[in-house]
């Protein structure tokens, strides 16, 4: 399978994920606990990579598997770099309004650039460079909204505080990302393999973390375990899936492509989650849309068309002799 499948596929789904969400509420809240449904995703990632798994040592000779104590140890890594960033996006909450900590986010569109030159030492032409950053300024035009609608002095009225984490924020989010691509392609290892270590310890991580809210609460609701379906419905058994579907088609993305392509992939389906819900939920176009849009547009074609389709190439090859007879009668010495 072609990775622009692969990543077309993940923009419909990662698109559709701020649309189902919206839908699983039940007049504006949500009837099951919330963070029941990252454990239940990462639970479901872990049983498919399994399968896989049992599937591919089944049916093809035994796949590489490398089961070192010194490989195995660095799969709880990104899982906690993601369990840090959990919280600074809160603490940048206390700090900035929604609007502003969206714009800000388009950060890591920038970061995920530099880290991937300067960890996995991937370089990057001019135009590629410029692409990425015409992708972080579509994406911000997208969302910006006009003076009428909200304060423009509220974008820069935050406090220092509020910039620093959320620049912290995209680095962490970025450092993430380039870190799981390292790990995915560090070593030949069956990508099912790698997948049931990294989901193994996602799966304990978002445990943990309803087993701290227990903590917190002082088990007024019971234990996580006796309510971990209450409320769920159709609706929010697809979030589950979504969840769990996305996050196997960005592993693969991480194997066999880059984070580029999935940095791309998730900004498109931002803008196609936009467009969208001018028909799902009455959201009113905006002049910043149509812009951000084509400006997006422009970048995704000038980071992956080919150098001799945006630019003129001189032509270096000289011209030949029209024929072998007028090189020898060059050469013939006039009597």
């Amino acid at each position: 399978m072609k990775w622009f499948y692969v990543a077309g596929l993940l923009t419909l789904l990662t698109s559709s994920q701020g649309i189902l969400t919206t839908l699983s509420q039940s007049n504006g809240r949500y009837d099951y606990d919330y963070a029941t449904v990252p454990f239940l995703a990462e639970v479901l990632k872990l049983v498919v990579s399994s399968f896989l798994l049992w599937r591919e040592r089944k049916l093809s000779t035994s796949p590489r598997m490398t089961t070192e104590w010194k490989s195995v140890r660095l799969y709880p890594i990104p899982s906690i770099i993601y369990l840090i960033h959990n919280n600074v996006q809160f603490a940048t909450l206390t700090y900035v309004d929604t609007s502003t900590y969206q714009i800000m986010g388009n950060l890591k569109i920038v970061t995920t650039g530099i880290l991937f030159r300067l960890f996995l030492r991937r370089k990057l032409s001019n135009l590629q460079w410029m692409a990425i950053v015409l992708l972080a300024v579509g994406t911000t035009t997208s969302q910006v909204k006009g003076c009428g609608e909200l304060s423009c002095d509220s974008l820069f009225s935050a406090p220092i505080q509020g910039y620093m984490l959320g620049i912290l924020s995209a680095c962490l989010s970025a450092l993430a990302g380039v870190y799981t691509e390292f790990l995915m392609k560090k070593n030949n290892d069956s990508l099912y393999w790698q997948n049931v270590q990294l989901y193994t310890f996602g799966a304990i991580f978002n445990m943990a973390r309803l087993l701290l809210d227990d903590f917190k609460s002082g088990f007024e609701s019971g234990p996580w375990w006796q309510r971990l379906f209450n409320g769920y419905s159709i609706t929010t058994w697809m979030v589950v899936l979504n969840l769990g579907s996305t996050g196997l088609l960005v592993s693969w993305l991480m194997k066999y492509a880059d984070n580029i392509v999935k940095v791309y992939s998730t900004s498109m389906a931002m803008l196609l989650t936009m467009v969208l819900s001018v028909y799902l939920f009455e959201f009113k176009p905006t002049l910043q849309l149509f812009l951000g849009i084509i400006i997006c547009m422009m970048s995704l074609h000038m980071y992956f068309a080919p150098p001799n389709m945006l630019v003129d190439l001189p032509v270096t090859s000289k011209a030949a002799p029209e024929s072998l007879n007028d090189v020898a009668v060059e050469k013939t010495p006039s009597t």
